[in-house]
Formats: structure tokens, C-alpha cells, sequence
């Protein structure tokens, strides 16, 4: 069961973020020659107007076929295409939004989830304040002074960089895995103090902690109407974990807490049997973060393509077609380099102790 779960949850999140890509490419007259859901024979194919809409043996991905496109046109290179009509021909700004539809959907499908669970559950619990809650004994932040109470106006690390959070969670992104010394600005009872806190390496989370933590935060009843607002706050908290998470890989960081589908196909099995809200919240968090992955400014990604197309508009000039392929080739072979060290991840917890 847990395999036709892990199924469905990529196909949902691969057929939305195509379907992006098509409905706005249809909207601006792109020729689409197939909008296909699974790669491989085709056990299912339906003519429309122009399109051929598929349905495909292996259910991993799925593609728009868009005229002007490599793929498309070597895929039906006897289909007349009018004039005008390929995504070549496209105004740069409409290229860039077929580029970016994929992700907005991807977006669109966590809103509607994330908006929908908090209807179903009725509250939202808030991010807390910036407040020192309790002080872990012998930790980083008991030894250093810091105290119940304390109220973090800001927090430098030796790199110069700081925060001023407006809530806990904003002082948890900024920190991720730093094991650095930070310099914490306080407010205790009315004055402002200064405290130096080193985190300590903690083996079983592989993050540095200073043994703090903070109150529950509000609850807040959920209705109809403001769902969508506390939807969005859901968003914008994963969403700060994630680029947090992507910028601590970037930094060589947290290389051993990489999840892939192996990792993927193990969270289906425990959110499936938490029940099908729990399931489909884990279908809203891997679309959101699909849709922040895509934006990255890898060529052979969303973000990247609209990356070249802005540069080509301001510039006026197409890259050199040459120089594009072997950028291409690269950024896959880097791609799937860390598609196999995030596999070799899920498969070495699962057997090696």
C-alpha cells in the first residue's frame, strides 16, 4: 500500500506542476504536441483539438511536449506548427511566465492543502515570541548567563551576519547548523545585556545547540475565512526552513540529514499511517519544497531557464547553444551526484547502525 501512496504522491505533485506549464502555455497559443502524465509506452492517449493528452507505464514524472522546444519538435517532426506558435516566438515575459507556471502551482496545491488541514483541525498555533522560555542545565546558553525570560533583540555570528527575529522560529532559520560563537543582544527586566553563547555539536539531531527554547505558542481558531491567511503562514515557515536547509547544503552543512525518494518513500509510510490528512500534509510540504528547488538557478531547472531568458532580453543576444548544452550536462551529472549521496543517505540509516 505504502508503494501506491508514494505513487500518487509524485504523480499529484509532478502532474499539477506540468499542468502549470501547459494550462499558461495554452493560454498564450503556445502548439503543445502532448501533455503526458508517467514517462515510457503509453497505455492511455486521447487526441484533443491538437493536443495528445497520455497516460504512461511508469509512473515517475510526466511532460509538456511544447512546440520550439528540443524534445517536442524531435518527438513529432511531421506536425505542422502555424506560425507564430512555438514558445521561441513567445514575448520574453510570456516565456517566463510559462517558466514559472509549474512552480506557481506546486504553490498553489500547499496553499490549498495547508489552508484546508487547518480548516479540518480548527486552530493554528503561532509562532512564539523571540522569548526564552526555559535553559537547558549544563548547556551552552546556561553556562554563557543567558536566563528564563530573556527576550532576544538580536543575534550576530562571527561572520558578521545577524538577526533581529520577531519570533522564535525566525532565531531558529537563522541559526541552522552554525557552530560558531554568536554574540546575543538581551532585554532582561528593562536593560540590554550582552552574552556570548558556542553552541555544542549534538550527534543524534548532527546540529549545534544552545539549550534553549521557548513557550508554546497562540492558538487561534480557524474558519472558513482566515484559513488561507494562516495557510500562507504555514507556507512562509517551511519555506524559511527550507532555503535555510538549502543554504547550509551550499555551505557543505548538514550533508547527512539529505533526504531522497528513499527517504521520501519512508515519510509516506509514517504520514499514511497517521492517517489521510497527515498523508496529504506531506503531499503539501514536498510540493512547496519541489516548487522552492525549482527556482534555484540551475539551467536544467525553472529557475534557471528564466535566469537565461532575462539575461538574453537584457542583453539581446541568445546564448551560444554549444556553451548551453555542456552547462546542461553538468548541472544534470551534479543533480544526480546528489541524488545518489541523498539515496546512499536513506539506504545507510535504514542498514548501517
Amino acid at each position: 500500500m505504502t508503494a501506491v501512496l508514494f505513487i500518487v504522491l509524485l504523480s499529484i505533485i509532478v502532474t499539477i506542476h506540468e499542468f502549470g506549464h501547459f494550462l499558461v502555455a495554452k493560454a498564450f497559443g503556445v502548439y503543445c504536441f502532448e501533455f503526458s502524465i508517467g514517462m515510457g509506452p503509453a497505455i492511455f492517449t486521447r487526441k484533443g483539438k491538437e493536443t495528445q493528452f497520455s497516460i504512461r507505464a511508469l509512473p515517475i514524472g510526466g511532460y509538456v511536449a511544447m512546440a520550439g522546444e528540443t524534445e517536442g519538435d524531435e518527438a513529432y517532426p511531421n506536425v505542422k506548427v502555424p506560425e507564430g506558435r512555438r514558445i521561441t516566438d513567445q514575448k520574453p515575459w510570456k516565456k517566463i511566465c510559462i517558466m514559472l507556471a509549474g512552480v506557481a502551482m506546486n504553490f498553489l496545491l500547499a496553499w490549498v492543502i495547508f489552508s484546508m488541514f487547518l480548516l479540518h483541525t480548527g486552530t493554528f498555533t503561532k509562532s512564539s515570541e523571540p522569548v526564552i522560555a526555559t535553559v537547558l542545565e549544563n548547556s551552552p546558553a546556561e553556562q554563557a548567563g543567558l536566563q528564563a525570560g530573556d527576550r532576544i533583540i538580536k543575534v550576530v555570528k562571527e561572520d558578521g551576519s545577524s538577526v533581529e527575529p520577531k519570533t522564535f522560529l525566525e532565531f531558529q532559520a537563522f541559526n541552522g547548523d552554525n557552530k560558531g560563537t554568536e554574540t546575543f543582544t538581551i532585554l532582561r527586566d528593562g536593560k540590554i545585556v550582552t552574552v556570548e553563547v558556542t553552541p555544542t555539536y549534538n550527534k543524534e539531531t548532527d546540529s549545534y545547540m544552545f539549550g534553549i527554547s521557548a513557550k508554546a505558542g497562540e492558538q487561534v481558531k480557524i474558519n472558513l475565512l482566515n484559513c488561507w491567511y494562516y495557510g500562507l503562514v504555514e507556507m512562509q515557515v517551511i519555506t524559511s526552513m527550507t532555503i535555510q536547509a538549502l543554504l547550509n547544503l551550499v555551505r557543505g552543512k548538514g550533508l547527512n540529514q539529505l533526504s531522497g525518494p528513499v527517504g521520501i518513500y519512508q515519510a509516506t509510510a509514517t504520514y499514511a499511517s497517521l492517517g489521510f490528512g497527515a498523508y496529504m500534509m506531506l503531499v503539501a510540504q514536498i510540493s512547496l519544497n519541489v516548487g522552492i528547488f525549482n527556482l534555484l538557478p540551475l539551467p536544467v531547472l525553472d529557475g534557471g531557464q528564466v535566469v537565461i531568458t532575462v539575461l538574453e532580453w537584457i542583453t539581446g543576444r541568445q546564448f551560444n547553444e554549444k556553451l548551453k548544452t555542456a552547462i546542461m550536462i553538468i548541472c544534470w551529472l551534479l543533480l544526480i551526484s546528489v541524488m545518489i549521496f541523498a539515496t546512499w543517505n536513506d539506504i545507510s540509516k535504514l542498514f548501517i547502525k
